[in-house]
């Protein structure tokens, strides 16, 4: 899936719902159980997310939504195969990056 967020250094949760399409109570739900996912808070409680958590929510959406994980599946893998997984989202995401960039040529010819 390819997310398209401008560069910032902090994110709101409805930037972050509407580039992943799906609801905030998903992205806020996803927030209490996982624990790589830590938005600051501000003083009125609005969650602001860096761009790490960004990339942690593309892992937990591409394992839960993508690959069918549930979630307590998706919580032992990221314990467990962490870093190999990570690898190969990346590759993977590179890779629909590059197609997404193709199809743009294309249609542009």
């Amino acid at each position: 899936m390819h997310i398209d967020l401008p560069e910032k250094r902090y994110y709101g949760i409805g930037e972050v719902a509407k580039a992943f399409k799906v609801n905030a109570s998903l992205i806020r739900f996803w927030e209490k159980e996982f624990d790589i996912i830590k938005p600051k808070k501000n003083a009125k409680g609005n969650r602001k997310f860096t761009p790490e958590d960004i990339k942690n929510l593309k892992f937990i959406y591409h394992l839960v939504k993508e690959r069918g994980f549930t979630l307590e599946g998706a919580k032992t893998h990221l314990k467990e195969e962490r870093k190999q997984s990570l690898e190969k989202f990346e590759i993977i995401e590179k890779l629909e990056s590059i197609k997404a960039q193709l199809i743009k040529i294309k249609t542009q010819l």
